[in-house]
């Protein structure tokens, strides 16, 4: 599904062009292709990062040095600390399974629509091992810069995700 979207768009675009396409086109094209490139790119570190629970990808060749990731508690600033704050996916989450639903884009920025599911089997950030099961939806924008992701900033339901945990009464 999100790559038809992209699919059809550059389709649109190709159409729309004659042979010897304008400046116009041309730069469509262009911006059209970037944000290809950008959402296959982004869709495929995340795969290898959670569902091949290899972390070794959040690197300079992926990321840009000051990456950065916004969260409530502050943000969470350059490569060595994004990769230990997710860590805390892989060991909470012995079975995580990480899916992106949808991936779209305009320029640097891209909007991921995501699900995460998991079993809570070990330390989450602080959190001992509850046992429960998770299901999660949320949405991540995300900044890209010179073809490397550059900013995230998650959200999704955290009285739902910690009731899930049985960390709060759910009545």
């Amino acid at each position: 599904m999100k790559y038809k979207i992209l699919v059809f768009l550059l389709g649109i675009i190709i159409i729309n062009c004659d042979t010897k396409p304008s400046q116009e086109c041309t730069d469509s094209l262009d911006a059209s292709l970037k944000v290809k490139n950008n959402v296959e790119m982004y869709s495929k570190i995340w795969d290898t990062a959670i569902n091949g629970r290899n972390l070794d990808v959040i690197n300079l060749e992926n990321f840009d040095e000051n990456i950065k990731t916004i969260t409530a508690d502050g943000d969470v600033v350059g490569i060595e600390a994004f990769k230990a704050y997710y860590s805390n996916y892989i060991t909470g989450f012995s079975d995580a399974e990480f899916n992106i639903v949808d991936a779209f884009g305009q320029g640097d920025k891209v909007v991921k629509h995501w699900s995460f599911k998991g079993t809570h089997d070990g330390e989450f950030f602080g959190i001992p091992a509850t046992g429960k099961k998770v299901n999660l939806i949320g949405t991540t924008l995300v900044l890209m810069k010179d073809g490397k992701i550059l900013q995230e900033q998650d959200f999704f339901d955290n009285y739902s995700f910690l009731a899930q945990l049985g960390l709060i009464p759910t009545d």
